[in-house]
């Protein structure tokens, strides 16, 4: 049996406001739903991986406040068997949250994000000697204010941080924030070269290659994308570089190139899109963990991916491995 996964980063409580469409700035939207959840890239990503499999150890790293809401998280991990030893919680500040307004009208969601908690998380909190697993996935880069600083050596903290954690011995992965910014090339590409795993989606993957993949009629192109993973991998990546989007998972490793569309599932199946990312890469996690090859580290991928669209929040849509591949089995 390996070691399990540590996830580290980003923990979020998300208000989940369901709205038919996002309103023109000064007008009303009717709330027609609305439910609390976990979010972020720890919650999200360590929640799927507890629920596909029981028995895979798993570690939450990050930043929580002494408040209702951190109360919240950590019983909800607790809950499901998630070793919460490498959390810190914290009195001087509160935990983070996300207001989530999801559109009905083009399963489209937009955050309003308070980082609270997730601002004090440094390195110095993370015990890299007492990190005892086989891989460490962290995110989200961008949204880590402590992390996404500057250091002198390695470029930025998170990039000193991924680097600790391969000394010693454990694969690392990395997510990352998407954002309308010109950050991408200055935070991100430092971590790349001590990345093991790059898992975002095509519009991050974009940024940080500078090249865009999609027409200006929104046609995906292919032939872009694989360009971006060759770029990524030039950058750095030393495993597999994995793209996601609507139309399913590409993936570039040292044995060569491989997409799969995504599970089409009927449309009254979808109920939301928040925590898709996170869902389709836990499914690349797991299979990296099983040693699993590319062709079906994109099955699990896009699998969980579409199970995580069966509901408004983050998490509800997570099922065990064997439903999750029965998805695939009856949609693909």
């Amino acid at each position: 049996m390996g070691k399990g996964i540590a996830i580290g980063g980003n923990i979020f409580v998300d208000y989940i406001k369901v709205i038919e469409a996002l309103p023109p700035k000064g007008m009303l939207a009717n709330i027609t739903e609305e439910r609390m959840s976990i979010g972020g890239c720890v919650s999200n990503t360590i929640m799927d991986l507890a629920r596909m499999d029981k028995s895979l150890p798993l570690k939450a790293l990050g930043c929580l406040g002494e408040d209702e809401r951190g109360k919240f998280v950590l019983g909800l991990f607790e809950e499901n068997g998630i070793d919460c030893g490498g959390i810190r919680i914290r009195k001087d500040i509160s935990t983070g949250y996300t207001d989530v307004m999801a559109a009905r009208c083009d399963n489209t969601r937009t955050f309003f994000n308070y980082r609270g908690s997730n601002s004090l998380f440094g390195i110095e909190d993370i015990d890299f000697d007492a990190l005892d697993v086989n891989i460490l996935h962290m995110g989200y880069a961008l949204l880590l204010d402590r992390f996404d600083g500057e250091d002198p050596e390695y470029g930025t903290v998170m990039a000193r941080a991924l680097a600790g954690a391969r000394e010693r011995g454990i694969k690392t992965s990395l997510d990352v924030v998407s954002e309308d910014s010109d950050r991408f090339s200055r935070v991100v590409v430092p971590s790349l070269r001590h990345c093991d795993y790059l898992v975002i989606n095509e519009v991050e993957g974009s940024l940080i290659a500078g090249l865009p993949v999609r027409g200006g009629g929104g046609e995906l192109s292919e032939q872009a994308l694989h360009d971006v993973c060759q770029k990524l991998k030039e950058l750095g990546v030393a495993e597999s570089v994995v793209l996601h989007c609507p139309e399913g998972g590409f993936l570039l490793d040292n044995s060569g190139y491989y997409t799969m569309p995504a599970v089409n599932v009927p449309r009254d199946f979808i109920k939301g899109t928040v925590g898709a990312g996170d869902a389709f890469a836990a499914g690349a996690l797991y299979a990296f963990y099983q040693g699993w090859e590319p062709g079906k580290v994109l099955l699990l991928a896009n699998c969980s991916a579409a199970a995580n669209l069966s509901s408004a929040d983050s998490v509800s849509g997570s099922r065990p491995l064997e439903e999750l591949f029965d998805l695939g089995r009856k949609y693909i």
